[in-house]
Parts: C-alpha cells; structure tokens; sequence
C-alpha cells in the first residue's frame, strides 16, 4: 500500500469520527442543520457517476448513515478501527437493543450488525415503511464478488425517536 491510500484512509476515518462526535455533541437541532449529503467516491468508468442523498430525520438516511460508516469502520482489513464501531453502536443503538445484540453475537460468534462473520462488499438500504410507532429499513448485504456472491437481508427496526431498535432477517410487518 502506498502513502497516498493510507493518507486517504486517515483521512476518511478522521472524517468519520470528526462527524459522530459532532453528531452526538451537538443539540439536536443544531445536528440536524450541520449534517451534510455526502457523495459516494466515483468509480471510473463510462457510467454517469452515482451519489448519495438523505434528509434528516428520514429513517432510511439514518440506516443507511449508520450503515455505511460502520461497514467503512470494521472493513478496512489493514486497520480495522474497533472504537469507531462501537461508538456508532452507541450513538444509533438503543441500549436495550445493544445489550441483546451482546449477547446475540456472543451465542452465535458473528458481528450482529453485519449478521456475519465477515464485512460485505457492497450493501443497499430501502425503506420498508412504518411498523407500530417504529419504522422498518431493509438492508441488503452482499458478501463476496462475481459468481461467488451471497446476499443477506436484513430487517432493522427504528424506534420512533431514531434509534436502532432491532434487527432481524425477517420483517415486522
């Protein structure tokens, strides 16, 4: 690996944690004001290049915010930054939930969030609608790359203050 991706990688985990703490020092009004729509990195080809959108307050952003950045956290191979995956545990998570996942990773020797023992490749969050006074995000996780790949869905359920309250791979619905 050269200088200039491992410069990016402090970078972009700089980033990250500059945010979460931002987000979780801040009052909640003034969080919903300082978040920013961030940009996926273009991959060069001869498609138009993707992005990436949200709205505070939307569940699926939220998912889709916690996802990303905890995927970025466990998935760098050469430097996994453990700290940062447990602090986006915190500040998502509810703690009754965190303690079931706890102990749900503990019987079953995977990472709970991921419902894995490994980090996907690539992963696709969709709304799924209300469910009670939550609302259901379905995340689909695919593992591996080309003829090898296996997907994943997840169901994960926020509570009504924004929370992650549950996931499941099967719906509530």
């Amino acid at each position: 690996m050269n200088s200039n991706t491992t410069a990016r990688k402090h970078v972009r985990r700089t980033a990250l944690i500059a945010g979460l703490v931002a987000a979780v020092a801040l009052p909640v009004g003034l969080t919903a004001s300082a978040q920013a729509s961030v940009t996926a990195p273009a991959k060069v080809s001869a498609a138009a290049p993707g992005s990436v959108s949200g709205t505070t307050g939307q569940a699926v952003t939220r998912v889709a915010d916690f996802y990303g950045a905890y995927i970025d956290a466990k998935g760098d191979y050469e430097d996994p930054d453990g700290t940062l995956a447990t602090a986006l545990r915190q500040h998502y998570l509810t703690t009754e939930f965190a303690q079931r996942l706890a102990a749900w990773e503990e019987d079953n020797g995977a990472d709970g969030v991921l419902r894995a023992q490994n980090v996907p490749a690539q992963w696709k969050v969709t709304d799924n609608g209300a469910v009670g006074n939550g609302h259901e995000v379905v995340v689909t996780l695919t593992f591996g790359s080309g003829a090898t790949t296996q997907k994943t869905k997840l169901f994960v359920l926020l509570e009504r203050y924004d929370h992650i309250a549950d996931i499941e791979t099967t719906s509530a619905r």
